[in-house]
């Protein structure tokens, strides 16, 4: 492979999963290695090319979560991308919080999956980062301090009952105001809208 090249570290258990990203990142022109486990990607760590890791989260012996923790006491540069299960939000705020660049839910869509690695570089060049923010921050600022309020319960995991709950309305209300951000966010769906609530820094408030 060129050394001009990015590379893509594919670390998930499921061989269907590795065959599928590998194919179409290497059609799309990236130097990709794969691995079957956690474990075997973090012993060959060492002397790896710099790339962006995409990293399952539910694996046998040691799961994704445990993986980012031993890359960052490893002092890993390496932007991590993190690949859930469908509505595993809890999961993907953890993630985040570990400092991951973004979470994807599985199955995922090919240009959402582009987009992603993509940010993820930008993310790791020097100064790309506190644009991100800025441009979330923006987006965020537009919300009435309602719906700020129900967008950081979403952040904490918390279904719309609890929200509702929390901030003494009822979950009908929770419903409108959520609608309402993810409308004025332009998005479509729940992981879109956490991923700008993500880029603004609304889980350091946590």
């Amino acid at each position: 492979m060129s050394a001009d090249l990015q590379v893509i570290h594919v670390v998930d258990d499921e061989e269907s999963v590795r065959s599928a990203a590998s194919f179409m990142l290497r059609v799309c022109g990236f130097d990709v290695h794969t691995y079957a486990s956690g474990i075997e990607f973090l012993a060959q760590l060492e002397g790896q090319p710099h790339g962006c890791i995409l990293l399952d989260v539910r694996m046998p012996e040691m799961d994704g979560l445990e993986v980012q923790a031993e890359l960052n006491a490893r002092r890993s540069e390496m932007p991590v991308i993190v690949l859930t299960g469908h509505g595993d939000i809890g999961t993907a705020v953890a993630a985040m919080k570990g400092g991951a660049s973004d979470f994807i839910e599985k199955p995922f869509e090919k240009d959402v999956l582009l987009n992603a690695i993509e940010l993820a570089f930008d993310k790791a060049e020097l100064g790309a980062g506190a644009k991100a923010r800025h441009d979330a921050e923006v987006r965020i600022a537009a919300l009435t301090p309602r719906e700020q309020d129900v967008l950081r319960g979403l952040v904490r995991g918390r279904p719309n009952k609890l929200i509702a709950y929390d901030l003494g309305i009822s979950p009908r209300t929770v419903e409108v105001y959520r609608a309402n951000l993810m409308s004025k966010l332009h998005v479509r769906s729940l992981s879109e809208a956490l991923r700008i609530a993500f880029a603004a820094g609304l889980l350091e408030e946590l």
